[in-house]
């Protein structure tokens, strides 16, 4: 799915993506919300984010202004 909003917002993932992390931002009443994490599901219209927190975001399709895949976060560097 790849849609253009205001010029440079692009929504360029699709739930062939699934398994992927990605970030999206969405549309939510007074401005937008963004959430980093893995793809867990796209179905009916909402797609599922697992964050590395291990929370669940869902998101209704319909709300998304911009998201990608984007790649694995850099490993974690001991003391």
């Amino acid at each position: 799915m790849t849609t253009r909003m205001g010029g440079r917002l692009v929504v360029a993932i699709s739930p062939a993506d699934v398994g992927r992390r990605v970030t999206v931002r969405r549309r939510v009443p007074g401005g937008f919300r963004d959430v980093v994490g893995e793809l867990i599901s796209w179905h009916g219209g909402v797609l599922a984010v697992r964050r590395r927190d291990g929370e669940l975001v869902e998101i209704a399709e319909d709300t998304l202004a911009a998201a990608k895949v984007v790649p694995p976060p850099p490993e974690r560097r001991g003391r």
